[in-house]
């Protein structure tokens, strides 16, 4: 029996290398380019990236390669054409492909959960994953299950649609993040993935450092709310609900006894005030959802030490009881700390800071992304307008983009990153204006802020130092609490002397 001919063999590697791309870096739209030759369609970007009012999936390549792809299937299948055990798994590699883009792409994630929207995708799913498994030579691979299959599909069209939605930007930094959250998901091999890592990774945390501001809560929200989900394929439906599988916890924001409260529970008399028991998010959250730790630097030490066994050993207890629980889901903490010198000054415990960030994503400031792509600003200001103004969202965006370009130089700095970058578009729809802080609006030289330079020409009063560091410091945490903490001082005198800053500012302009 012949084989397959040398350009269907050719495309099926090619395809097959697609299906297991890291769809969000550039390599893909290189396989992409290499399949469809003078019939690919140029875009703008290095990668995929999100264009606002188009579909991720609505790109002509993507349609020509799905064609492609179909038909490819369809000619191995009927041909009964010999495939070696290579060919052959790179023959289902496409087959899955086109599963994905015929049975799973159509739908929002979302309404994959509906009973009878999900009853008829599984029908029709599962009668083409038979159909298509009746090649010759089937048997002597092992492939993983329908019902498996069918899972990891919808998890991966899920997490697209959530680092898509929640990652914007063409710059390379932006499509660097992209990629480092898909593979923070689903590892750098996603046939091992598929096969053996896709109930393991909730046991490895991540964390997830940057600057302040520069939306460390969406990368953690892309990541905890792309796990997988189990398909029971006998009652139809998946596990457990995608929308219920995040529970964020701000540590910066709470006394140590709340956090332990929320994070752990207590039983009824565990404290003074506790006249109830409490589940803890550790005993919410399922073992296909995460629990987020938002600024984990600040987290108190006694708090380090029980948060480590969990991380360990997977275990922990309700305040107030000795009874053992287990903890199935994933943990992921953040920070805008440098860690190494938390741990240097005693701050943050060594042992579970390396098992924090046996996975670590990196998030990239403001400036570092328009310094590469400066058509960034427009695209993020649109999204930011688009969610406060609604249907006026792109002439708000307009206004804004007009205010920055005749009263902000063009290399201001956004200290505050896309948080300040939200306060700017606020400000504009409300007030026409926008009044950067302290820390965005001074100058900089080389060495950093203008304050610093005047520090080592002891130029500086001790009020005005100690009303600049306060105020930087502030910057660095977001409140004053932290603030304090951090500077050994009451919360009162932080405020009171970046106030004094503020005064001196404004009386001088």
């Amino acid at each position: 029996m012949d084989g397959p001919s040398n350009s269907d063999l050719k495309l099926l590697r090619l395809l097959s290398d697609l299906a297991f791309s890291n769809p969000l870096l550039p390599q893909r739209i290189a396989i992409e380019r290499e399949i469809l030759g003078t019939q690919f369609v140029a875009e703008d970007g290095i990668a995929w990236s999100r264009s606002l009012g188009r579909a991720a999936n609505d790109r002509a390549n993507i349609t020509q390669i799905t064609t492609l792809a179909a038909d490819l299937v369809d000619r191995l299948l009927v041909s009964r054409k010999r495939l070696d055990d290579d060919d052959l798994i790179r023959y289902w590699d496409v087959v899955i492909y086109v599963l994905m883009y015929r049975h799973v792409i159509p739908y929002v994630p979302d309404d994959l959960h509906q009973s009878a929207t999900l009853a008829r995708t599984w029908k029709n799913f599962l009668t083409d994953y038979r159909h298509y498994s009746e090649i010759d030579g089937f048997d002597r691979i092992g492939f993983q299950p329908a019902d498996h299959l069918f899972a990891c599909l919808f998890q991966i069209h899920r997490a697209f649609v959530n680092i898509f939605n929640f990652i914007l930007g063409n710059s390379v930094a932006s499509v660097r993040l992209r990629g480092a959250v898909w593979q923070s998901i689903f590892t750098s091999d996603l046939r091992r993935y598929r096969r053996s890592l896709y109930n393991r990774m909730n046991a490895l945390p991540v964390l997830i450092t940057g600057p302040t501001g520069t939306g460390k809560e969406l990368v953690a929200r892309a990541v905890g709310m792309s796990q997988y989900i189990p398909f029971d394929s006998e009652r139809g439906r998946f596990v457990e609900e995608n929308q219920s599988s995040f529970f964020p916890l701000n540590l910066s924001a709470m006394s140590a006894t709340l956090i332990e409260s929320e994070l752990f529970g207590h039983c009824k008399g565990a404290f003074t005030g506790a006249v109830s028991q409490r589940v803890g998010w550790l005993e919410e959250c399922r073992p296909h959802g995460a629990v987020f730790l938002d600024e984990i630097g600040e987290l108190d030490p006694a708090l380090q030490v029980k948060l480590l066994r969990v991380v360990q050993n997977r275990t922990y207890s309700r305040l107030g009881e000795t009874k053992e629980r287990t903890f199935g889901g994933k943990i992921i903490g953040a920070t805008n700390r440098v860690m190494d010198e938390e741990i240097q000054a005693g701050r943050f415990r060594e042992d579970l800071y390396y098992r924090l960030c046996a996975d670590r994503i990196q998030t990239p400031g403001l400036r570092e992304q328009l310094d590469d792509c400066s058509e960034d600003l427009h695209a993020l200001c649109l999204y930011i307008a688009r969610r406060l103004a609604g249907d006026d969202g792109e002439s708000l965006a307009e206004q804004t983009i007009e205010w920055i370009q005749r009263n902000l130089d063009d290399g201001y700095p956004w200290a505050g990153n896309i948080r300040e970058l939200e306060q700017c578009v606020g400000s504009v729809m409300i007030r026409n204006e926008y009044v950067p802080s302290d820390v965005s609006r001074e100058s900089k030289t080389k060495d950093g802020p203008m304050w610093i330079s005047k520090l080592r020409r002891g130029t500086l009063t001790v009020d005005e130092l100690l009303q600049h560091y306060c105020s930087w410091v502030y910057d660095q945490t977001g409140s004053y609490e932290a603030s304090a903490r951090q500077l050994g001082i009451d919360r009162r005198t932080v405020k009171s002397r970046i106030e004094q800053l503020k005064d001196s500012q404004e009386a001088s302009r």
